[in-house]
């Protein structure tokens, strides 16, 4: 609440300072212009009116970049708030039930099927663990921007259908859930910035998918851009929100209030490797669905692979 409240200070200030400085600058103004009518040397009164506006105007600009920069500070303050409360969060419930379940067994004796559901929860805890502390990772290792990266040739399709396994293994949820649509297709990039993108808008749109959850990835080769769609049946994101989910440490609502876990770390990891890329991406409405997001990442430097090339053509000529 402080820094939601802290907000209105600096706003306050600025207004304040703004509409002061208007008006001396307008009252500056009438009294030069009056006294140089009134005097026998106007000349004098002309330079200090000239002096005196060009002084006023830059302090005016000088107070609306404060009010830039303080809005923007608070603003970082208050998603960093967040994210303290999200990660908090994060770590402290896993950590509990940990412990409770470790404390259970220790103090009585249970059946095989009720250690193997404890241990079955418990895995999922370290899971929840894991990916929190590897989407933080994440975000230090796109911090470093001055590395050059690494090309290499990639199946672009192989590599979606790993982070497809890694996606549907951690939420274990069932094989038709998260369907994908491939044409072949080969890139030049770096393979762990590609994983890391990849994995971050699968896992968000299972995450935020209706229950039962249903994703769509279709992946198309065009004009040497490799086209990526992944469309879930969600609740969608409004669409004066969508140019802000890509910022650091931002999620949507009241962290304390929300149902999904989160840290408001995995869409900013997407934009920044994605700009390192050279690559774009833009969210949409899923129309195929009542409801739910697209989002559409397009990539350069895409190709089809020759010998998958040359396998079709084999093909049609043996059914011809």
């Amino acid at each position: 609440m402080f820094e939601r409240k802290s907000l209105k200070l600096p706003i306050t200030l600025g207004v304040t300072m703004i509409v002061v400085t208007v008006a001396l600058l307008i009252g500056w103004v009438l009294l030069n212009i009056f006294w140089a009518f009134s005097s026998n040397e106007p000349g004098v009164y002309w330079v200090l009116l000239s002096v005196g506006s060009v002084l006023f105007v830059g302090v005016l600009v000088g107070v609306a970049i404060y009010l830039t920069v303080s809005i923007k500070a608070v603003n970082l303050t208050q998603r960093q708030s967040n994210f303290i409360d999200s990660v908090t969060h994060e770590l402290k419930s896993p950590i509990a039930s940990l412990k409770l379940y470790l404390q259970t067994l220790n103090m009585r004796e249970v059946s095989k099927e009720e250690r193997k559901k404890f241990l079955e929860f418990m895995m999922d805890d370290v899971e929840r663990l894991d990916a929190l502390i590897n989407h933080v990772l994440d975000a230090g290792y796109t911090g470093q921007s001055n590395q050059a990266p690494v090309m290499e040739p990639i199946d672009l399709e192989n590599l979606l259908k790993q982070c497809v396994r890694l996606v549907s293994a951690r939420y274990r949820i069932p094989e038709d859930a998260i369907t994908l649509e491939t044409d072949p297709c080969e890139i030049r990039g770096e393979r762990i910035d590609l994983v890391m993108i990849f994995r971050n808008l699968i896992d968000n749109a299972v995450k935020y998918a209706g229950s039962p959850p249903v994703v769509r990835i279709k992946l198309l080769v065009t004009n040497n851009f490799a086209v990526v769609r992944i469309a879930d049946n969600g609740p969608g994101i409004p669409q004066d929100l969508r140019s802000r989910v890509f910022a650091r440490f931002v999620r949507i609502g009241d962290e304390l209030q929300r149902e999904k876990p989160g840290t408001g770390l995995g869409l900013h990891i997407v934009k920044t490797l994605l700009k390192r890329a050279r690559g774009k991406i833009k969210i949409s409405d899923n129309s195929q669905e009542d409801s739910g997001t697209v989002f559409e990442v397009k990539l350069p430097g895409a190709y089809r692979p020759a010998s998958k090339h040359s396998q079709t053509k084999k093909s049609q000529t043996a059914t011809a």
